[in-house]
């Protein structure tokens, strides 16, 4: 409908505009924190509190106050189309709520937000092996739905942008601001509209939620150690062997079996007394007993994620002996500054140690890794050619 400016009235309840808000907010911190797995665990909770505050929108569409009811700007196809002829031509109809353009953006953002929602549940649950969805979908399933929770995911991001430059040209063409309705929930109404109830409790306690599920959330990070660094995400228990502790740790870290496939350990103990230069001189008896261990618990056995995406970024015409010559490891480390395999916790590319905090236990979880601080950086001078 039509309106003549004529004192304002609240227009957007309370807790609609703590959704609006704090679904920018959650979808802002879901796109800083997606391509660094260093920071998976911040993206995960973005998505977790996405699908719930679409699940709040929803229900608020159906017993909301009147403007945030979906009846009020589900507009048909004619509607819509006519406001957009409108717009370009400059007569296009000022509404209280959502114009019909803007009401189709809202749903179609609501379809996608609550698609890019579920199919990262499934990426989270096949793929990395965490969530309510972990060990009920297959790896394979989690890999397929990646491409597809990133299409979405962008196709997201496209329609916020054709909405807020909706909004932008909309305050233009009506000379008002319509951001800031949405901070206040007050627009300019006509002589006999009445607003809405404000229902602040439910937007302060909506508001309060959020936050403490934050704290909550991140607590590990809050009470954290220079000692004990948190570790948000537990691998499975890895299968451990004293034996090869004990040998591997004699001149490195000990890598755990999952990380390159059976055919590179096979290889690796068939050239044992030529193993990078150096002689490991294991008895018959040892490197036999080490190898078994060693192909039983190999990339094949997919214990970890890290060993299922070894496996399934090496091709199988290939042998790598060194874990740092597999694709996938150097596709996760392009990235990596140069000076950060200078520093003097880390000097060798092969040193997970010194980055993965669960290196140990061989699971290499998303988000249980800490670049060491740039400013204890010593970097050394380059060898002489």
């Amino acid at each position: 409908m039509s309106e003549n400016k004529q004192g304002k009235v609240v227009i957007w309840d309370l807790p609609t505009r703590v959704f609006h808000w704090l679904l920018v907010t959650a979808f802002i911190l879901a796109w800083l924190s997606y391509d660094d797995n260093r920071f998976m665990f911040l993206h995960v909770f973005a998505g977790y509190a996405i699908l719930v505050l679409l699940g709040f929108r929803l229900l608020w569409g159906i017993i909301g106050t009147h403007y945030a009811r979906f009846h009020t700007f589900a507009h048909d196809w004619r509607s819509v189309t006519d406001y957009l002829l409108g717009l370009l031509n400059g007569k296009a109809m000022r509404y209280l709520g959502h114009n019909p353009a803007g009401g189709w953006a809202i749903f179609a953002m609501l379809v996608l937000g609550l698609l890019v929602s579920l199919t990262g549940l499934l990426v989270f649950g096949g793929e990395e092996g965490h969530g309510p969805l972990q060990g009920l979908i297959s790896y394979k399933i989690g890999i397929m739905s990646r491409p597809v929770h990133e299409f979405l995911a962008w196709s997201m991001l496209a329609l916020t942008v054709f909405h807020v430059a909706g909004v932008f040209i909309e305050s233009l063409l009506h000379r008002e601001n319509l951001i800031w309705p949405m901070l206040t929930g007050y627009k300019e109404g006509a002589a006999g509209v009445s607003g809405v109830r404000g229902h602040h409790y439910l937007g302060v306690s909506m508001t309060v939620i959020a936050i403490v599920a934050a704290l909550f959330y991140f607590r590990g990070y809050l009470v954290e150690t220079a000692d004990h660094l948190y570790q948000p995400y537990k691998g499975p228990v890895m299968p451990d062997n004293a034996l090869w502790r004990e040998s591997c740790s004699e001149c490195h870290y000990a890598f755990h079996p999952n990380l390159l496939p059976a055919r590179s350990w096979r290889k690796i103990f068939e050239e044992q007394h030529d193993h990078f230069g150096d002689d490991l001189d294991l008895s018959k008896e040892t490197a036999a007993k080490l190898l078994e261990f060693h192909v039983k618990n190999a990339s094949e056995s997919e214990l970890t994620e890290f060993a299922r995406k070894i496996l399934y970024h090496t091709p199988e015409n290939e042998t790598p002996l060194r874990i740092t010559e597999t694709h996938y490891w150097q596709h996760k480390h392009k990235h990596i500054n140069p000076d950060y395999w200078q520093h003097k916790k880390v000097k060798i590319k092969g040193n997970c140690i010194a980055c993965h905090l669960d290196a140990d236990l061989g699971t290499y979880e998303d988000s249980n890794m800490r670049l060491p601080k740039k400013e204890t950086a010593e970097a050394n001078p380059a060898p002489a050619k």
